[in-house]
């Protein structure tokens, strides 16, 4: 029998740390993105008790009885999939209140407990959260990338890399979830994303919202996948269905719990007044944004727009993917203002700031960094470094703390 490929998860440190310290750990993230893998990669050695609400047993003696469920469960348990049961936080709560001793439990959820304050606020002080993403570029390389911290200490030595040219396009549209990856033909990956979807509306929505139009759901994020990278305009969204504009913002509110949508707050400073407050819209994953666009490699080398658009979104999700498991927290934003100057990232950390472009072109050119000097401007001494990423092979500078940097550097820096 051929054993089973599992990548390597860079948050696995993450998790060590936060149970031998905290009663409760919850790490969550979209459905099929090595949750409950990382879990029992840590707690079958330590010898947690694996329980999952997949199972319509375990899910229905939860349901029942709460507080007597909770009760009969050994020192050290795994509970799987637990958005299935909101009543079993409050019942968490009562037995970690009894008894505070660190790693406790481990909980993994395919919902986002932040965005519903009633089940973050019953734990809290009692549990940490852990963010888990799909697979980033140097979980699939199996050497964890320090691009983060380089970025902030603006440390970019003169070096070559490998320009990646029709390989991008293929790492796009691949994206980063394990079992779509694991198919050896990329258009059977597409087709793993395509059922992905159908299933996890049917599923995943109709227990957390009693939604009426549910068909419209599918159509709503194939919608999203177009304009992702692009600011968040409910209006435009809402032209092509028969429903009002709040019950399409309730459906994006909806699409981000589950995590297939992400909205990017705008950057803001009191030095520049016209700046643009609308957010901007990321798919979760680019693999899932080209299944629902029915795009693939070939198509994205013939369509720059569209390659740009989405690599944005890669390069973002990349980003967000590492800083997952940096020692430091990091917040991420989008500058724009109203004559159309812009940076795609804002990265802050510990009161530095950082600007990031995105560029699918081999070249880069002075004008690429218009936006980065401005935000340079703007911060001052906060600013750490700018950078271009773009698909060439050498790390170039272009004036105080601004950088051209192989795209391909954002996972290979060590």
């Amino acid at each position: 029998m051929t054993k089973p490929i599992i990548f390597p998860r860079f948050a696995h440190h993450r998790l060590e740390e936060a149970l031998e310290d905290t009663p409760v750990v919850l790490v969550h993230g979209p459905r099929q993105c090595g949750k409950t893998t990382l879990a029992r990669m840590f707690g079958d050695v330590a010898g947690y008790e694996y329980i999952t609400f997949d199972d319509d047993v375990q899910l229905a003696a939860a349901q029942t009885d709460p507080l007597g469920f909770v009760a009969d469960l050994t020192d050290k348990t795994i509970l799987d999939e637990v958005q299935r049961v909101p009543a079993l936080f409050l019942s968490l709560k009562s037995a970690v209140d009894r008894d505070r001793r660190p790693g406790r439990f481990i909980l993994t959820g395919s919902s986002n407990v932040l965005l519903v304050p009633k089940l973050a606020d019953s734990l809290a002080g009692r549990m940490e959260i852990l963010r888990l993403h799909p697979l980033s570029q140097d979980e699939l390389a199996g050497k964890a990338s320090r691009f983060i911290d380089v970025l902030f200490a603006a440390q970019f030595r003169k070096q070559s890399f490998e320009r990646l040219g029709p390989v991008l396009a293929e790492r796009v549209a691949a994206g980063g979830y394990p079992p779509a990856l694991l198919r050896p033909i990329a258009k059977r990956g597409a087709v793993w994303y395509r059922d992905y979807i159908e299933t996890l509306v049917q599923r995943d929505v109709r227990d957390l919202a009693r939604i009426s139009a549910l068909s419209s759901l599918p159509r709503l994020l194939q919608l999203a996948a177009g304009k992702t990278a692009r600011l968040v305009n409910v209006a435009e969204m809402a032209s092509g269905f028969q429903l009002s504009r709040p019950t399409i913002r309730d459906y994006v509110v909806l699409l981000e719990r589950i995590f297939l949508l992400e909205q990017l707050p705008p950057w803001h400073s009191n030095r520049l007044r016209r700046l643009i407050k609308t957010p901007k819209l990321h798919l979760g994953d680019t693999g899932l944004a080209a299944a629902l666009l029915g795009v693939d490699a070939e198509f994205l080398l013939k369509d720059r727009v569209m390659l740009g658009q989405l690599l944005e979104t890669f390069v973002f999700q990349e980003f967000k993917r590492q800083a997952s498991w940096n020692d430091t927290p990091v917040q991420f934003h989008h500058f724009r203002d109203k004559d159309g100057v812009e940076v795609d990232i804002v990265l802050e950390q510990a009161g530095r700031v950082a600007g990031v472009e995105v560029k699918a072109a081999a070249t880069v050119m002075k004008r690429d960094f218009r936006g980065l000097r401005k935000l340079r401007e703007a911060i001052g001494e906060r600013f750490a470094a700018g950078v271009v990423l773009y698909d060439g092979e050498n790390i170039a500078g272009f004036g105080d703390r601004l950088y051209a940097i192989p795209i391909r550097a954002l996972w290979e820096t060590t």
